[in-house]
């Protein structure tokens, strides 16, 4: 079971035929701040990039765990196109309904079949410029959990991704994985052993952006994490006092979502249309501006 969603996003006659196709996978979205940086600066990343396709983990985006229906809808009106959710999937029951009716959010694919919601989608994108006359671009997006250092009840992140891989009706599609993880060993090792296969293995879930940016020598673009849209003044988008205190004391403290610092994290994949495989991976960070809305109401004038 999969689904597909339609997307027709104008960037303007600069965006030639020869360009790459570029997709911005953005870290997960962390608490209130989080998603207040991706309004604030989706347009800078939009002009900066110009990507063809935005996407972002939001399992976080609810006071640090899980997805809200309205907050769904939030995230597509400042620019995001389609979104993907991990271990937090299922922590706001609300959005059950969204992802078992909209075509643009996913549910990890290795958990139960009987789990609500798509394992995989494909997302169709028509580009701008002279491109605007050819056929839509296929995209298929999977998002698989890790299970080394995790208890939760996961399939073979492996087994599930060669499964889904089968399935696709397109030949030689554009594929994005997202390895949502804690081992950084095990996110590598899926790097590799999908390397020639997709376009690209994106690690998710530490909140800890990582230096490895490549690629693979078989064309696949990897990283083992893209970081977090969140609090960067945290500890991974906790308050630092509350973490401290139960670390420290082995006394419980709520871990509340921090505020401090907030950013936009992620990377831009370019892919050559004729291989589907990756030419460029760029990591990308953009601090917010806190006296400006969102954040704060504009000042009068």
């Amino acid at each position: 079971m999969g689904g597909q969603s339609l997307l027709d996003r104008s960037l303007g006659p600069c965006y030639a035929s020869a360009m790459p196709f570029r997709i911005a996978m953005l870290g997960d979205v962390v608490g209130p701040s989080g998603v207040q940086a991706i309004e604030q600066q989706m347009p800078q990343l939009r002009q900066r990039w110009q990507p063809d396709l935005v996407i972002a983990n939001a399992e976080n985006a609810h006071n640090g765990s899980g997805l809200t229906p309205s907050l769904y809808e939030r995230l597509l009106v400042s620019g995001v196109d389609a979104m993907t959710l991990g271990d937090h999937v299922y922590r706001r029951s609300a959005i059950t309904q969204v992802l078992e009716t909209k075509s643009n959010i996913i549910r990890p694919a290795n958990i139960s079949h009987l789990a609500k919601g798509r394992p995989w989608m494909k997302l169709s994108v028509i580009r701008s410029g002279s491109n605007r006359d050819q056929p839509a671009i296929a995209v298929y997006v999977i998002t698989v959990l890790g299970r080394v250092f995790s208890s939760l009840p996961a399939n073979d992140p492996f087994e599930t991704v060669e499964s889904v891989l089968g399935q696709l009706p397109d030949l030689n599609p554009i594929v994005v994985v997202e390895v949502h993880a804690e081992a950084t060993s095990e996110k590598r090792a899926m790097g590799y052993q999908f390397d020639g296969r997709v376009a690209a293995v994106i690690g998710t879930h530490t909140h800890v952006p990582t230096a490895d940016a490549q690629i693979l020598p078989r064309g696949t673009a990897y990283i083992t994490d893209i970081g977090m849209c969140g609090p960067y003044d945290s500890i991974l988008g906790r308050r630092v006092d509350r973490v401290l205190k139960h670390m420290t004391t082995g006394m419980h403290a709520p871990f509340d979502v921090a505020e401090g610092d907030p950013r936009l994290s992620g990377v831009v994949v370019d892919i050559d249309e004729g291989t589907r495989l990756s030419v460029g991976i760029e990591r990308i960070e953009i601090p917010a501006d806190l006296s400006k809305p969102p954040f704060r109401a504009a000042t009068k004038t």
